[in-house]
């Protein structure tokens, strides 16, 4: 494992040396068994990985779009209002999973409707058997070139790659990651946040005292919160890391996780601070392979908080059962398997609040 933050950045931008020509193998564990395509455009390098790129990068670069930031913001206040209407709401399953879910399709540009069959998969579709994704995947794609339209898989059956329309097995590729990628990531992140405001009502208060404050706030909690501890490269030939000599098409970890609390980039790494700055965090990668992602998770997080601030008061914590990541090395947790809280309107009256609160 690569742990150090410029260690990490130095490695990213050296794919001659940490290759990611490396189908399954880097996701850690390695995800033959759960998938048999190639992630796009992930698995590449350049010069392959930039063309690839291209291709759908307009599709993720959707969330700096006027109408797609009004779609999650509406999305987001319908939740909040709901949960604020409720006693006790589960986070994971009934506010995380559906505002991901949704979220999804706004990127992608097909109907609401299609987040009906996201939730269907439930938490964990990429962590078992995979056929319901690839089942659905490959009626998409069968649907959109019997009926193009402005959505991603229309785009990716009319996409032209190096003179040639892509193969099934590459679209399958774009679309695989598309959904793994941008799905416990989010819902970890989400769920973080809202334990954690509520475990620290001071600092939601001087959220809300600075609302200018969202941005550093969200890129702190991208930073403390990393859902993804590390990704791998393999190594083509024998290299010396570290003093460790890692043998030819053997694997070595990018630890994203570790980067973000190098004491000698992050100040008290371990504490968190929203107004942190600068903050070079790792969290969606480094050099070529940068998260495509980013813009979209940033909105969704960002407009999580703005309407927080707006429209909650006091977030009060009643269940929360961990997850923990579990591998030979270590064990880590990562998000929540279940999180129960309750929230406070910011309109409603000291008496009800104090209510609620007990």
């Amino acid at each position: 494992m690569i742990l150090r933050h410029a260690d990490v950045r130095k490695a990213c931008k050296d794919w001659q040396t940490y290759s990611s020509d490396a189908p399954f193998r880097v996701p850690i564990p390695s995800e033959e068994e759960m998938r048999t395509m190639r992630q796009l455009p992930i698995e590449t390098n350049p010069p392959e990985h930039a063309e690839y790129r291209a291709l759908v990068a307009p599709f993720f670069n959707r969330a700096k779009k006027p109408e797609v930031i009004d779609q999650v913001s509406r999305l987001i206040s319908s939740f909040i209002g709901t949960a604020l209407d409720q006693e006790v709401i589960e986070v994971v399953h009934q506010f995380a999973l559906p505002i991901q879910s949704y979220a999804l399709t706004y990127l992608l540009n097909v109907p609401e409707t299609e987040a009906q069959t996201y939730l269907s998969w439930g938490i964990h579709v990429f962590h078992g058997e995979s056929a319901p994704l690839e089942d659905y995947l490959h009626q998409a794609f069968d649907h959109a070139q019997a009926q193009p339209g402005e959505d991603f898989f229309s785009a990716l059956t009319q996409a032209v790659f190096q003179g040639r329309p892509l193969t099934r097995e590459e679209m399958m590729g774009f679309a695989n990651l598309t959904f793994a990628g941008g799905r416990d990531t989010i819902i970890h992140s989400i769920s973080n946040i809202l334990f954690y405001l509520g475990e620290n009502p001071s600092e939601f208060e001087k959220l809300r005292e600075n609302p200018k404050g969202v941005i550093h706030a969200a890129e702190e909690f991208f930073r403390a919160f990393m859902p993804l501890t590390q990704i791998g490269r393999v190594c083509p030939e024998a290299t010396d890391v570290h003093g460790i000599t890692v043998a030819p098409n053997g694997r070595v970890s990018l630890g994203w996780a570790s980067a973000n609390f190098d004491e000698t980039v992050f100040e008290n790494p371990h504490q968190i601070q929203l107004d942190r700055k600068p903050n070079p965090h790792v969290s969606f990668g480094f050099g070529t392979h940068l998260c495509l992602g980013a813009p979209h998770a940033r909105l969704i997080i960002r407009t999580l908080l703005q309407t927080l601030i707006q429209k909650v008061s006091r977030i009060h914590l009643q269940e929360a059962i961990p997850n923990i990541e579990k591998t030979k090395g270590y064990t880590r947790q990562n998000g929540f398997d279940s999180l129960k809280i309750s929230m406070t309107a910011l309109d409603e009256d000291p008496f009800q609040n104090s209510q609620k609160s007990n």
